[in-house]
């Protein structure tokens, strides 16, 4: 577990004060979310969602403050649904 602290906090510029608890692999970020995991990479790969990588395995990373901002946006971009 120790190395992989210091790979994490090394891979990015973020703050290294990040716990490792914050960080979801892409099946649990794609279930935190409600897609599947081939969804949350391609969005990861189109940038529309942040994604870390664990240098020592190249494992995608993703933080859960990213994803909640992410559906924060998507939410405001959904206009609400009119009464029938």
């Amino acid at each position: 577990m120790y190395r992989f602290a210091q790979t994490v906090l090394r891979a990015g510029n973020h703050n290294a004060m990040t716990k490792l608890t914050e960080y979801l692999h892409t099946a649990a970020a794609a279930e935190y979310i409600g897609v599947s995991q081939n969804t949350i990479r391609k969005w990861a790969a189109r940038g529309d969602i942040p994604m870390h990588r664990n240098t020592a395995n190249g494992y995608r990373l993703f933080l859960r403050k990213d994803l909640d901002r992410f559906l924060r946006n998507i939410a405001k971009s959904v206009p609400p649904k009119k009464p029938r």
